[in-house]
């Protein structure tokens, strides 16, 4: 009947192609290669991803001033250092986002002021109007999620999205 069936690990897949697996020549990529970060994009990531659990956790205790004031500053911060200062200045301040830049950015003012209820009001609507362009895109991907994509392609929901 044969040999039972054998356990397959991304290192023997690797050993087993030709080219150096190191830099994947042969247009084969390796998942040493596939993302590559910077040291300064690693260093954003961490701040975002603070900066979001800040956020998060600052409207859990009732829009606590500090956490929500930590969070944005570490939100913007690490959005800076993720894609570079000047693509982050260019993305903000397109003629066409103003009026949503003037919202998240006035939310974040707000916050940072002391009336943090009304700061993230402003904010979130200012963050929806800025990223309303990733919004398809974020449910593209979630529909090929297992769970989630079943639930959000029911027939209800998915007339909705």
């Amino acid at each position: 009947r044969g040999a039972a069936p054998r356990c397959v690990f991304p290192e023997d897949v690797a050993a087993a192609l030709p080219g150096d697996q190191e830099s994947g020549e042969e247009g084969t990529p390796t998942a040493a290669n596939m993302i590559s970060l910077t040291d300064t994009q690693k260093i954003g990531m961490g701040l975002t991803g603070f900066g979001v659990f800040f956020l998060f956790f600052g409207m859990l205790l009732f829009f606590d001033k500090a956490l929500l004031a930590i969070g944005n500053v570490l939100f913007v911060a690490g959005l800076a250092f993720v894609i570079g200062l000047e693509r982050t200045f260019r993305f903000f301040f397109q003629k066409h986002k103003v009026k949503a830049t003037a919202f998240f950015l006035g939310g974040v003012f707000v916050v940072l002021i002391g009336w943090p209820l009304i700061g993230m009001v402003l904010e979130i609507y200012g963050f929806f109007l800025l990223f309303r362009g990733f919004f398809p895109v974020v449910v593209g991907f979630i529909r090929r999620v297992p769970v989630l994509g079943s639930i959000l392609n029911l027939p209800g929901i998915s007339s909705v999205s």
